[in-house]
């Protein structure tokens, strides 16, 4: 055999460790996210027990692999140089298509991306089967393909996202009318009976989808399987019982049954899906292992339709493999991130994210009338009453998301329904599961607010619409590379191995600064880190926004498409920024108004002022560059220069409030307001000038407008700018005063 096989089956390997970092990555959302959103446990002991669920689930997991070698197409019609070749496409498509979900912080189904991933490849090497051989037509098809699992994948898709979202909203409403948000009395005479229901909701699942395959022929499963009813009502009274005594010891009970819920999702995660990470390069390595005894390239496949068990050390290789990505993954926080932003308790969150669109404000306007309509029914008494069960109060004082009733519902329902679906055989996604369920229970904890509810819908229906997305990407890019590699030959495998070799490395080892950058970003929580946090972000905008306006200016003047472009983007950052300071405007508030009102006072000046200075920026960068595009003709020599006049009187202005700034010394503050009022009057000439000129018809229309609005948004932002200055100088002069005051508080404590 030609030594090129081995050089595959080298490659799959390593794509096979890189699988199990972006897939674990991708999927630590379903198990972390209800302990870490309720922050039932510190990070760590959160790590620990999942850590501890995804090492036996590896180990067990040894029964799963057989999806990989033959639950898409019929290996018989295969020989190995078209299983191989089918195998090395699926991985490169799935291992890029993963990583691209994951840069975007969405999460997806790694399964439903590895079934999609097989059935492109497979059909990109059908094809040139039956394009090689007459006998053979495209109605053929079907024979080479498992088609009957790709309509329960697809079936999967939709189960998961209806039945997931609703059991989770019905669950969560019934759990919070008899909980209400203070919780803590009826949670000592019920408390154990609830959460002995929910453990015993986890420890089944646990058992019959964690470990279904170590356990599934032993005596006592097959009892439990014949006697599901008695074995949950057992299991009910045992669990009570025990968490009854434990919660007469002062042990918070919900934190034992959210770190159970923890363990038993990792444990499944890793014994049913470690398949998609590795399935593929073990069935290839089996299938090299056949030709290679058989001494041919071109012998048939049948040999994978016998189910052998995996190697230990590759499942023990890869428990360890994927503890040390949960461990070290900051992708896998910033995936974790999409689904607590768009479920946190709430109207100042999530929002700032997403935008609006016509189908959501349909949604949750709908919604409203429903809502309005139900009301007209039900007795004011009785809304009331129920109204007072959903009044949020942080009864648990811990600052999370949300609490731990919402955390232990979340992990009870997608554990019910996973393990339902897994009893009767339907194939139910894991993926959705969680993430659906973590919907519907924010939408019925009313943490969906009118404030927030539109951006909400949005998000939860981009990531929604993702889901779909990778099924037809993961299909697509698997058939497409499948194709180039089997006709390609040795040159294509060279090309694609090095193209998506490149595409790995820079995704994973050259972004360390921006993923620096989006880590010194995290929302500060004291009032002296907010304060510390304001006064450097005015100074960078400050600065930026000088050489943002002085470029497109230098741009316009020299139609420079190219930088303008750049400008508009880098414009719209400092914007989109900014706006996202003032939607987080009132915990932000809150945090500040422990120490001093007046500082937060002067606070919503300086973001207002600072939102309002990098608008006008945004109106000056992109008419400019839309001028450009479009290939309008450039300004005038009249024109060029009184805006080279200003654009200096500008960066004059810029330039002393930049040393205020820094220095923070503010003894020029009544300089910076003369000459702001001396480039007003330059502003008023120049538009003179121009009024005079569109009279005269020496201004060509689209060029004046363009003029006309650079001279106005200039105003504007110097204006904000000013403002802005005055209000930093009260509010720093404030801040220090406040500081010593607490300084002074603390050491007489």
């Amino acid at each position: 055999m030609s030594e090129i096989y081995t050089i595959i089956v080298i490659i799959l390997g390593i794509l096979a460790v890189s699988g199990l970092f972006v897939g674990v990555t991708n999927d630590a959302v379903n198990f972390l996210n209800s302990a870490i959103g309720s922050k039932a446990a510190p990070m760590k002991k959160i790590l620990v027990v999942a850590s501890i669920g995804i090492l036996i689930g590896t180990l067990t997991s040894s029964g799963m692999m057989e999806v990989a070698r033959n639950g898409m197409f019929n290996p018989a019609f295969f020989t190995f140089h078209e299983v191989i070749i089918l195998y090395l496409g699926v991985m490169f498509a799935n291992i890029i298509l993963l990583d691209i979900y994951n840069s975007l912080g969405l999460p997806t189904s790694t399964t439903v991306s590895l079934i999609f991933c097989l059935l492109g490849s497979a059909i990109a090497v059908s094809l040139y089967k039956i394009a090689g051989n007459d006998s053979l037509a495209l109605a053929n098809l079907g024979q080479f393909i498992n088609t009957s699992r790709v309509l329960g994948i697809v079936s999967a898709i939709l189960l998961s996202v209806v039945i997931a979202f609703t059991c989770g909203t019905i669950v969560m409403y019934i759990s919070r009318l008899i909980f209400s948000f203070r919780y803590t009395k009826i949670f000592q005479r019920f408390g154990a009976l609830w959460c002995g229901a929910s453990l015993t909701a986890i420890v089944y699942f646990a058992l019959f989808k964690g470990l279904k395959g170590p356990l599934g022929q032993t005596a006592v499963f097959e009892w439990i399987g014949q006697h599901v009813q008695i074995s949950l009502v057992v299991c009910w009274i045992v669990c009570s019982i025990l968490l009854f005594f434990l919660q007469r010891l002062k042990i918070n009970i919900l934190r034992i049954t959210i770190l159970s819920g923890t363990f038993a999702l990792a444990l499944a995660f890793a014994g049913n899906d470690l398949v998609n990470f590795i399935g593929v390069p073990v069935a290839g390595f089996d299938a090299f292992t056949i030709a290679r005894e058989a001494g041919s390239s071109e012998i048939m496949m049948d040999g994978l339709n016998q189910n052998v068990p995996a190697n230990f050390l590759i499942l023990l290789s890869a428990g360890i493999i994927m503890i040390i990505t949960l461990w070290t993954s900051k992708k896998a926080m910033h995936v974790t991130e999409t689904e607590i932003s768009l479920s946190t308790q709430g109207d100042e969150a999530g929002e700032s994210k997403y935008d609006s669109s016509v189908i959501s404000r349909a949604i949750v306007r709908g919604a409203l009338n429903t809502s309005n309509a139900i009301d007209r029914i039900v007795p004011q008494t009785w809304r009331e009453k129920i109204a007072r069960r959903f009044e949020y109060v942080d009864i648990e004082h811990s600052g999370a998301p949300y609490d731990m009733i919402r955390a232990t519902v979340n992990l009870t329902t997608a554990a019910m329904l996973i393990s339902l679906a897994t009893s009767y055989q339907l194939p139910l996604s894991t993926t959705y599961v969680c993430f659906m369920v973590a919907m519907g229970t924010s939408l019925a904890d009313k943490a969906w607010g009118r404030e927030s509810a539109v951006y909400r819908v949005s998000g939860v229906m981009t990531v929604i619409a993702g889901w779909f997305v990778t099924a037809l990407g993961g299909f697509l890019i698997a058939l497409a590379v499948g194709l180039i590699l089997i006709y390609g030959g040795t040159i294509a495998f060279i090309i694609t191995t090095l193209l998506c070799g490149y595409m790995l490395i820079k995704s994973n080892f050259m972004k360390k600064k921006a993923e620096k950058e989006v880590s010194t970003e995290k929302r500060p929580e004291s009032a002296e880190d907010i304060i510390y946090s304001i006064t450097q972000e005015v100074c960078e905008t400050m600065e930026r926004t000088t050489r943002i306006y002085d470029r497109t200016l230098l741009a316009v003047f020299k139609e420079n498409r190219k930088v303008l472009r750049e400008m508009v983007r880098e414009s719209n950052e400092l914007f989109y920024h900014s706006r996202e300071r003032k939607y987080s405007l009132l915990p932000t508030l809150r945090k500040l108004q422990r120490s001093d009102v007046d500082t937060s006072h002067y606070y919503v000046q300086v973001v207002d002022y600072l939102n309002e200075m990098t608008k006008a920026l945004a109106h000056i960068t992109r008419p400019a560059f839309e001028h450009i595009d479009n290939n309008h003709e450039g300004l005038s020599k009249d024109q060029t220069e009184d805006l080279m006049h200003i654009n200096d009187e500008v960066e004059s202005i810029y330039r002393h409030i930049n040393n205020m700034l820094r220095t923070g010394d503010f003894a020029d503050l009544d300089m910076v307001l003369e000459m702001r009022d001396r480039l007003f009057e330059t502003i008023a000439e120049a538009i003179k000038s121009e009024v005079t000129r569109i009279n005269e018809s020496r201004s060509n229309t689209k060029a004046s407008i363009l003029y006309l609005t650079i001279l106005n948004e200039t105003k504007t932002m110097v204006l904000q700018s000013r403002n802005l200055l005055k209000s930093q100088h009260y509010f720093l002069e404030h801040k220090d005063g406040t500081l010593q005051w607490h300084n002074k508080v603390n050491k007489q404590a």
